[in-house]
């Protein structure tokens, strides 16, 4: 005849375990508790608002010369991989129907984003723009994000994202010296 009374005793001792009721409540993890977070707010230089501001200035105007102007005042601007002149860059894209000066407008009244490049930091309009390729996926991005993404660059913009390519909108960038980077639609303009 066999001998249980050890296996007997084992399951006692693990059912007993079980069953006993926990010492203090088991909660989630914090982060998932609480409500999410506002990010904190990007504080803007002086030097970056005053460009911003001389940007605007232009784009308000509606004056494409003013635009090209600052953009040649500042060294090694960018706003098309094409080689073309910013003026006649962006007269093209206004007669194509996407106006440079109404963008501009658009992209400074979104959230601003920080990102630094060679150990200079970058006031990049949309925020969105200035995370990595990889902290784009939608699914590490919180709802509100999501669907900001989705509104500024589409579908295809996501699939581009998920293919591991950065930010494919528009968008534009103030260095902390206040040097307008660039102003641009499409890939790599922080390379």
């Amino acid at each position: 005849m066999r001998s249980y009374s050890p296996l007997i005793a084992g399951l006692a001792i693990v059912l007993a375990a079980c069953s006993q009721a926990p010492e203090a409540p088991v909660y989630p993890p914090e982060s998932l508790t609480q409500l999410p977070q506002a990010p904190e707010p990007v504080v803007i230089p002086d030097a970056v608002t005053a460009t911003r501001d001389e940007i605007l200035k232009y784009a308000t105007r509606g004056s494409l010369s003013g635009l090209s102007r600052l953009a040649q005042a500042n060294t090694g601007f960018v706003s098309n991989f094409g080689g073309e002149a910013h003026r006649d860059y962006w007269d093209l894209m206004r007669r194509i129907g996407v106006d440079p000066n109404l963008k501009l407008r658009a992209l400074m009244d979104l959230p601003v984003g920080v990102r630094e490049v060679d150990g200079v930091k970058w006031y990049v309009w949309p925020d969105l723009a200035a995370k990595n390729g990889q902290d784009l996926i939608p699914e590490k991005l919180s709802f509100r994000d999501r669907k900001r993404l989705r509104d500024l660059v589409g579908d295809e913009g996501i699939a581009e994202i998920r293919d591991g390519k950065g930010y494919p909108g528009m968008r534009t960038a103030i260095a902390e010296d206040g040097r307008w980077v660039y102003f641009v639609l499409g890939q790599d303009a922080e390379d």
